[in-house]
């Protein structure tokens, strides 16, 4: 059996995007025959500019991807902190280096998924994906929303908890806020849902 191949794409600034990334990879692996990975996109802020931030060290086991080897994976999950309701600049500045696999739609009919971190209610739990869906549209993949498949974690009304139909999420709040274990547990649901379409879409590819 051939492997299907998810792979996680994600900037993160104070590490949420980090660790919701982790527990996406964690559920994507958890279906038979999928191998799932961790990529981060390049910084683009100054070193000085980080550090008035107050922005820790980057993750050390996780790698940059370069916008070419994107054609090497099935599936994909991309994540972002919302900066103003949309995706952070560096997410943004990596979509605008994959020109020349845009212009072959090397990735059409791929499918992707989303996810992310807000610092507030009103900082773009929904807005920031469908800011994302642009993306994903012009390179002619298919995105996967989350849906309610996550049952009645998805109606969670007695505790703080991101994440929506389109997809896991968390809040940040000053930053002093980490994921919740109802959190972590949505992101876990997202990597596995979105591994199981990829593996299915990998099967039965879209025909031309």
């Amino acid at each position: 059996m051939s492997t299907t191949r998810v792979y996680i794409v994600y900037y993160s600034m104070y590490g949420h995007v980090d660790s919701m990334a982790r527990e996406i990879q964690k559920g994507a692996n958890s279906v038979e025959g999928v191998e799932a990975t961790l990529w981060q996109v390049p910084e683009t802020l100054p070193e000085k500019i980080l550090e008035k931030m107050k922005a820790p060290e980057k993750a050390d086991d996780v790698p940059e991807i370069r916008p070419e080897q994107l054609v090497e994976a099935d599936g994909f999950l991309f994540g972002s902190p919302s900066r103003f309701g949309m995706m952070a600049a560096q997410v943004k500045a990596f979509f605008d280096a994959t020109h020349e696999i845009w212009a072959t739609q090397a990735l059409a009919g791929r499918p992707a998924g989303i996810f992310w971190s807000t610092g507030f209610h009103g900082g773009g739990q929904e807005l920031t994906a469908l800011t994302f869906i642009t993306q994903l549209a012009h390179h002619g993949m298919i995105f996967v929303p989350l849906g309610y498949t996550f049952g009645s974690g998805m109606f969670e009304m007695n505790q703080v908890k991101g994440g929506s139909s389109y997809g896991a999420g968390t809040y940040a709040a000053d930053g002093s806020r980490q994921p919740t274990q109802l959190e972590l547990q949505q992101a876990f649901h997202q990597g596995k849902y979105v591994a199981e379409i990829t593996k299915k879409l990998k099967k039965y590819p879209p025909q031309p």
